[in-house]
C-alpha cells in the first residue's frame, strides 16, 4: 500500500492496520490521528517518535502484544522476526529462556528487543546486558525497540518503491 492510501483510509481501518504492528491504542489512534502525513518516510518518523511519547500503561498494552523471544507466537511478525531463535542451539534457548524469567522478575514485563536481523546469541547478549540496567534506562530502551519494531512492520506495509510518492523510496 502507497502511503497516499494509507492517509486516505477511514480511521477505523487505519487504526486497525497500525494494530498489527503494535498491539497500543493509544499508539495507533495518534498515528492514524496526525495523517495526512503526505510520504512514507514522514510516516515512519512520526510513528516512531510516538512510540517513544508512550505512558507506562500504553506501553503495558503494546508489549502485550510480543510475545517472549524464543516462544513461539500465533503472530506471523514474530515468528519472522524470531526465526534465528527457532534454529539455534537447546543451550541458547535455554539461555535466553532463563534470561527472559529473569527479566520478567526484575523489570515486571517482557523482554522486548528487535529480534529481526539477529542471531539468537545476539539476543542473548543484549538481554545480559539490559538485565544490568536500572528500571528507568530500561523503559528507555524499551520504548526504543519498541519503536524500532513498529518502524520495521509499517515498512513492510507501506510500499517504498523509489519514485512512488515523490519521496525517493526508503529513508
Amino acid at each position: 500500500m502507497h502511503c497516499a492510501t494509507f492517509d486516505a483510509l477511514p480511521d477505523d481501518e487505519a487504526v486497525a492496520l497500525l494494530q498489527t504492528c503494535c498491539s497500543s491504542p493509544a499508539w495507533a489512534h495518534r498515528v492514524a490521528a496526525a495523517r495526512p502525513y503526505g510520504n512514507r518516510d514522514a510516516l515512519l518518523r512520526a510513528a516512531a517518535d510516538l512510540a517513544l511519547t508512550l505512558s507506562d500503561a500504553e506501553l503495558a498494552d503494546a508489549l502485550s502484544g510480543h510475545p517472549r523471544i524464543g516462544e513461539r507466537s500465533d503472530s506471523a511478525a514474530s515468528q519472522r522476526e524470531q526465526a534465528s531463535v527457532a534454529t539455534s542451539t537447546a543451550e541458547v534457548r535455554a539461555a535466553l529462556a532463563a534470561g527472559n524469567r529473569a527479566y520478567e522478575e526484575k523489570f515486571g514485563h517482557v523482554y522486548l528487543v528487535r529480534a529481526a536481523g539477529r542471531s539468537a546469541g545476539e539476543l542473548l547478549g543484549i538481554l545480559n546486558r539490559r538485565l544490568g540496567h536500572d528500571a528507568e534506562t530500561e523503559r528507555g530502551e524499551v520504548r526504543a525497540a519498541l519503536a524500532d519494531i513498529n518502524r520495521l512492520r509499517l515498512e513492510l506495509l507501506i510500499d517504498g518503491a523509489a519514485g512512488a510518492e515523490g519521496t525517493g523510496g526508503n529513508e
